[in-house]
């Protein structure tokens, strides 16, 4: 009778971190999966159909570098009950925190632009104009915020992260198109990479732009403010812990997929179609699947793309209003209505109308924007991070939840590989010929 009392009471036990765990759940998932974004999708289109499966490797460094970075907004937020941007203006003066928030703000207007281009993009496939696309999306964007309730906006927001997982078939589909390599060549990509033109600058260029559209400032803001909007506590870290893992992991599984997709389509079966984002890989990968495959592929990028440049508007227009409205002092809150919080969503109100309309401007050069936005983000990353390990190493500020020895190690080397791979990329564009043959 003991070991069937004592089953019980562990099963019980699980149920109810179970249960606290999906409770919990939001802040993590949203904000990682959020991440695979229309210009993360495009970054990762073109990395599988120019190098194959040759860049999978990045995500076995990805998958640290983000759980490392993001779990600390959560002790952060969860220990002050603060967004990132406040803490910022308190810990260093407001010199360094109005740098901090205009660095915010510049590129994630920037990364706005290509969240709509992305949803365009997504929407010209099947007939519908750029124009209803960019009116129709803001509005509903704007009707998603206006519930006044925090629970409504996660729970939204993570029907929307269900979506990302569509590519997932299509990398099954492509596998099985003629002289597409066995599933052996994938796992080679993790540990065993090939580069016959070596170390170009092209190819820096591309692994940047995938550390940049996985690591972002605005996701440092948006976790911890949504950490703090939804109560979460000293107690709840954790499980906080736990969510930002899980979607860490979820990103980059759905990321290598879609490289996985492209890299068997294009660079191994067809490497003379040169694709530039995730609109033109929908239309030339349909003639290749096998029959009525295409079809169902295209229809499943043009949807993945939408899905993705949707939730990333959606969480970083948000990222930038809670940022504003602490830094000003105005109430931020999902909980609060429009009456009670104008301002707060009229700066998320025009961060999208504002971006969106770059997309409408005849002959605006969109596939080169979406590309040089995941670089610039990595460029500008390292001043976000830096601001967030000295504020975790504050004892006074965070008292039993600073940094271990072992985070800080982990985190400083981040900081010195964007800071290398930048420098890096910097050299090889003033000094081409040391990266090619």
């Amino acid at each position: 009778m003991y070991w069937i009392s004592k089953t019980i009471h562990r099963l019980s036990r699980f149920r109810a971190r179970a249960f606290l765990f999906l409770v919990i759940l939001g802040p993590g998932v949203i904000t990682m999966i959020a991440d695979n974004d229309a210009g993360g999708i495009s970054t990762y289109a073109v990395t599988g159909s120019r190098y194959g499966f040759n860049l999978l490797w990045v995500f076995i460094i990805l998958v640290p570098m983000a759980y490392y970075i993001q779990e600390m907004t959560v002790r952060l937020g969860a220990v002050t009950k603060r967004g990132h941007a406040e803490a910022v203006f308190d810990g260093f003066g407001p010199s360094w925190g109005w740098f901090a928030l205009i660095d915010l703000a510049i590129i994630n207007w920037l990364t706005l632009v290509t969240e709509y281009i992305g949803m365009t993009a997504a929407m010209n496939m099947f007939g519908i104009p750029s124009w209803i696309t960019f009116a129709v999306v803001t509005a509903i964007l704007m009707g998603v915020v206006m519930s006044g309730q925090y629970w409504t906006f996660e729970r939204l927001a993570l029907l929307f992260c269900a979506f990302n997982f569509v590519y997932i078939p299509a990398a099954f589909w492509a596998m099985k198109t003629a002289g597409a390599p066995p599933w052996s060549a994938v796992f080679e990509g993790f540990y065993a990479p090939a580069f016959p033109q070596g170390f170009t600058t092209d190819l820096i260029f591309i692994i940047m732009a995938n550390i940049g559209t996985t690591i972002t400032p605005w996701q440092i803001v948006f976790q911890q403010s949504m950490v703090v909007d939804k109560g979460l506590d000293i107690t709840d870290i954790k499980f906080g812990k736990f969510d930002t893992l899980v979607g860490s992991l979820f990103t980059c599984i759905v990321a290598a997929f879609i490289i996985i997709t492209t890299g068997a389509a294009f660079y191994y079966h067809s490497p003379q179609i040169f694709v530039e984002d995730a609109r033109q890989t929908a239309e030339a990968i349909m003639p290749l699947l096998p029959h009525g495959k295409g079809e169902w592929a295209r229809a499943l990028f043009a949807i993945g793309l939408f899905d993705a440049g949707f939730l990333g508007a959606l969480c970083i227009s948000l990222s930038t209003s809670w940022a504003v409205g602490e830094v000003f002092g105005w109430a931020h809150s999902l909980n609060r209505g429009v009456k009670d919080a104008p301002w707060f969503y009229v700066i998320y109100l025009l961060a999208l109308v504002t971006s969106g309309a770059v997309v409408l401007i005849p002959g605006a050069p969109l596939i080169t924007i979406t590309m040089f936005v995941q670089v610039v983000a990595v460029t500008l990353l390292p001043a976000a991070l830096v601001f967030l390990i000295l504020l975790l190493n504050d004892k006074e500020l965070m008292g039993d939840h600073t940094n271990t020895r072992w985070q800080n190690m982990t985190n400083w080397t981040v900081i010195l590989f964007v800071i290398l791979m930048s420098t890096v990329y910097a050299i090889s564009v003033l000094f081409p010929a040391l990266f090619s043959r």
